[in-house]
């Protein structure tokens, strides 16, 4: 989303959360794009939804509009393609007591006050991903059961130094500790690359007992400068293949972050649902 936002014309440093309010056109023509690429879910335009994000661009009095129209814009286009609308919580951006001076359930109230607003914009599902810390991530689901009891909830954990969280957590002991919290569908975002992803995926597979879902979604890569911007250096195809070895893994649902195109989803679509 913020990689085609971008495209679109947001400005370096702006939030894309500001265009839930300034450019839903935008907005929607995104989500049109992955729909249209083959997409069977699509995710609010709302990482940085909660109050302390969004206060950072002068937005947190428009907490509510900011997140609702978000899931309107996804649910009108998910609508016209039989799609599912995730809503999309990020990180707070806050520490966790005793790193940082916010308590488990300040958390969980910020994730409340955001997934209220998602839940009246219509979204079929809670999406929390790119988390590094546990604490956080039981925060995030507290709120879903309270706000949202009947959705099903997928929490999603980044790894990126030494297949840890930021905050020593391994992709096993993720999973464990999700499942045990009730989370439905377990996995890891973002990251450095979809090698280092199916390394992620494979212990995280080794770890899952029950019916627990299991979910990647790698970056296309990593960015690198070309001229005046950045792009990243995963292809369609490299996207397409690393998909494919996902699925041997055991993976239930796979996906893009950071750089993935709706050229980078359709090529993934075609591989794991070929015609």
């Amino acid at each position: 989303m913020g990689t085609l936002l971008q495209d679109s014309g947001l400005e370096d440093g702006a939030p894309g959360e500001l265009w839930n309010l300034e450019n839903q056109d935008a907005v929607r023509a995104a989500h049109a794009a992955y729909a249209e690429s083959g997409a069977q879910i699509l995710t609010t335009n709302t990482f940085g939804g909660t109050r302390p994000r969004l206060d950072m661009h002068g937005l947190g009095d428009r907490l509510a509009e900011v997140n609702r129209n978000a899931a309107r814009i996804a649910r009108s286009v998910a609508d016209e393609h039989g799609l599912l609308v995730a809503g999309d919580l990020g990180p707070t951006g806050e520490l966790l007591a005793p790193l940082g001076a916010m308590t488990p359930e300040e958390a969980q109230a910020l994730f409340a006050e955001q997934l209220a607003a998602l839940v009246e914009g219509g979204i079929d599902l809670v999406l929390v991903e790119t988390l590094s810390d546990l604490g956080e991530a039981d925060a995030a689901l507290a709120a879903a059961r309270a706000v949202a009891p009947d959705l099903p909830v997928v929490v999603t954990m980044s790894f990126d130094t030494n297949l840890r969280t930021m905050m020593g957590v391994r992709p096993a002991d993720a999973v464990a500790h999700l499942a045990a919290a009730g989370a439905d569908a377990v996995g890891a975002n973002c990251g450095r690359g979809p090698s280092e992803m199916e390394v992620i995926a494979g212990e995280m597979a080794g770890a899952r007992t029950g019916d627990l879902l299991l979910v990647a979604q790698s970056n296309a890569g990593l960015p690198q400068v070309v001229g005046d911007h950045f792009e990243y250096d995963a292809t369609p195809d490299d996207l397409a293949a690393h998909a494919a070895r996902l699925a041997e893994l055991g993976i239930d649902l796979v996906g893009g972050c950071c750089g993935s195109t709706p050229a980078h989803i359709a090529a993934i679509g075609a591989t794991l649902t070929p015609a």
